[in-house]
């Protein structure tokens, strides 16, 4: 396999996130704003530029791996990688070799963030797993002890729930989603954050609670996403916070699709 630089690329509902790989480690990354409506050359001269700031020349990668859930950035960003960094993506499909076994019905209706998520899991620690992605929406992942996608639970993600409230309502203001000094909220700013945040720990370890019921007690809980980090300082029943997941989850899975072709 090459020892090239692979670059890694997941375009969510809100940010696309970046990944420079050199081997298993993970160099670089990046963080751009999802946005339909910008071009390919603005997408490809950025990326372009974030490169060249690690020094790397774009025909010096072994490639570029791809998810998305935006299927029109998906063209955009495929079309930037083509005429800028001279290499078509690879882009995750439900086709793709994962190394697992898929028993969701509709495995086409997948977001491959999901997939991603899970078969870095799988081929990082193994399985039970409850896999946590605390995006847009919050998606919790289950992967069995037999290396099986057995489907999962999509919940709408913190800041979404947060901006609903202000939209919603005539007299609650838009807060940002963050710890609160108390439980026990003392103005409507706090009582808001207390509500989101500490409600959405509950949510949390109630859907874990019932995730493991199903998966059995020693399943491993790993959460990835934008808000993690608060997430899992809250409750002790996550048991690795493994921000770049996603990530990784795409280098595994070039290596399996691509990679050995290099």
């Amino acid at each position: 396999m090459s020892s090239a630089p692979l670059l890694t690329i997941d375009i969510g509902n809100t940010s696309l996130t970046l990944g420079l790989f050199a081997g298993e480690v993970l160099s670089a990354h990046w963080e751009l704003a999802t946005d339909v409506r910008r071009t390919a050359d603005e997408y490809g001269l950025q990326i372009l530029g974030l490169l060249q700031r690690c020094h790397i020349a774009a025909e010096a990668l072994a490639g570029v791996c791809l998810c998305s859930v935006v299927p029109a950035l998906s063209e955009i960003v495929s079309a930037a990688c083509a005429e800028y960094l001279g290499q078509v993506p690879f882009v995750l499909n439900s086709d793709s070799k994962t190394g697992l076994i898929n028993r969701y019905e509709t495995p086409e209706t997948l977001g491959m963030d999901r997939i991603a998520d899970v078969a870095a899991v799988y081929h990082l620690y193994g399985g039970p797993a409850i896999v946590i992605d605390f995006g847009t929406a919050t998606t919790f992942n289950a992967l069995s002890g037999h290396a099986e996608f057995l489907g999962g639970a999509i919940a709408p993600g913190l800041a979404v729930a947060s901006e609903a409230l202000f939209q919603h309502t005539n007299r609650l203001p838009r807060v940002n989603p963050q710890l609160p000094p108390s439980v026990i909220g003392r103005n409507t700013a706090h009582a808001m954050q207390s509500g989101l945040l500490f409600g959405y720990v509950s949510l949390v370890e109630g859907m874990i609670e019932r995730f493991k019921a199903e998966l059995g007690p020693d399943t491993r809980v790993v959460a990835t996403g934008g808000l993690a980090q608060i997430i899992s300082h809250q409750t002790a029943k996550i048991d690795v916070h493994s921000p770049w997941l996603t990530l990784e989850g795409l280098r595994i899975l070039w290596a399996l699709n691509r990679g050995a072709a290099k």
